[in-house]
């Protein structure tokens, strides 16, 4: 990856905090995050090669970003520097990305932030409006329609909240401005954050110049996050599909391509098998302590989870792998085991909680009854 105006490079990592990421605070009811991979930076910070720390002044990280962009995308400099002068630094961004992290919430407090009455009645609707679209996504890609629906409902409340920023001014001012804490031992973090978004700023002029798009009028969300799915430039240009045809990837208008995108990022990315299970609830042995892995790769056979005290309270097809999650209920510890199609869906946000929600609502909209959060 090119430097981008910092001394020292850094390849953008693979693999999507909270996040969103973490994802970063909701920007409405309705986003958790602001879109696949977002918060890729801080999932493998600690494999990813070293960083100059050095301060670069504005001036020379911008005609550095300038020239690395033009060579990278074979854009003409020009351009690109007459339209980073029509872009905007936006305070209300930086206060967002600023925010002290809310404490983790408990699933029985999280759940209910995703998973209402109105959005399962909403989500059922929009199936139904939408369904000859979403079975023929199912048929050629294995995800159900009923999950793609749920992503959208979590994201952006079924297209009713797809970001009011300009797309534009999001990326630059946090390429450029990335909020500082002052703290020493976050620096690295802060500065890795800020590459992280000036290589989406790159990524942005060739998404806008191949899918023509007008780079100064899009909108989404304070990170940068765009259309019903909430794909950043990167997820956009690596994973968006033309799904009907036109020879466009519209993430804004088109339910075809949407649904394809949202399809294709699970099938690429997450690796999602056509068929297979989600995740099962599991009991716990009495005297055994639950544990959770860090990035819920399904790592563990049945067997070696039986052997840590885990079974599961439903069938699963012999020879499957899981991961075990463990949920803060209203009525004490949940056990669950995730399969490979859990972490497709942790492939999107890495949050436990936020993958159960999409995962429960899509079982909700299809009519399945729930279990209490």
């Amino acid at each position: 990856m090119l430097t981008l105006g910092l001394v020292a490079c850094a390849t953008q990592p693979s693999s999507p905090p909270p996040p969103p990421q973490a994802s970063g605070a909701p920007n409405k009811p309705g986003a958790v995050h602001k879109g696949p991979a977002e918060a890729a930076p801080e999932a493998a910070a600690a494999t990813a090669p070293p960083v100059d720390l050095t301060p670069v002044p504005f001036e020379v990280a911008r005609a550095n970003f300038v020239r690395d962009t033009a060579a990278r995308y074979n854009i003409p400099a020009a351009q690109i520097d007459a339209t980073l002068a029509q872009a905007q630094v936006r305070q209300p961004i930086i206060n967002a990305m600023s925010r002290p992290a809310e404490r983790v919430k408990p699933w029985n407090e999280y759940r209910p932030m995703f998973i209402s009455q109105a959005r399962i009645d909403g989500g059922k609707k929009f199936l139904a409006q939408h369904r000859d679209e979403l079975m023929r996504v199912q048929e050629r890609t294995g995800v159900p329609a009923e999950v793609i629906v749920a992503i959208i409902g979590v994201e952006t409340s079924y297209g009713a909240n797809t970001g009011s920023y300009r797309v534009l001014d999001a990326l630059y001012t946090l390429a450029f401005n990335y909020p500082r804490s002052g703290d020493p031992a976050k620096l690295e973090r802060e500065v890795r954050r800020e590459l992280y978004f000036r290589d989406e700023l790159a990524r942005l002029f060739a998404l806008t110049r191949d899918e023509r798009l007008d780079i100064t009028a899009i909108k989404g969300s304070y990170a940068g996050a765009m259309g019903m799915g909430q794909f950043m430039p990167s997820s956009y240009l690596d994973f968006a599909v033309d799904g009907n045809g036109d020879g466009r990837r519209d993430l804004f208008n088109s339910y075809d391509d949407v649904f394809s995108s949202i399809a294709n990022y699970f099938v690429k990315k997450g690796g999602w098998v056509r068929g297979g299970p989600v995740a099962v609830q599991a009991t716990l042995a009495e005297g055994r302590e639950s544990f959770d892995p860090t990035d819920w790769t399904p790592s563990w056979t049945l067997s070696d989870l039986a052997q840590r005290g885990y079974q599961p309270t439903g069938s699963v097809p012999a020879g499957l792998t899981a991961t075990p999650v463990t949920l803060e209920a209203s009525t004490g510890k949940q056990y669950w085991l995730g399969f490979q199609n859990y972490y497709a869906i942790t492939r999107y946000n890495l949050s436990k909680m936020y993958a159960m929600a999409v995962y429960q609502l899509s079982q909700a909209i299809a009519g399945q009854e729930l279990p209490p959060a």
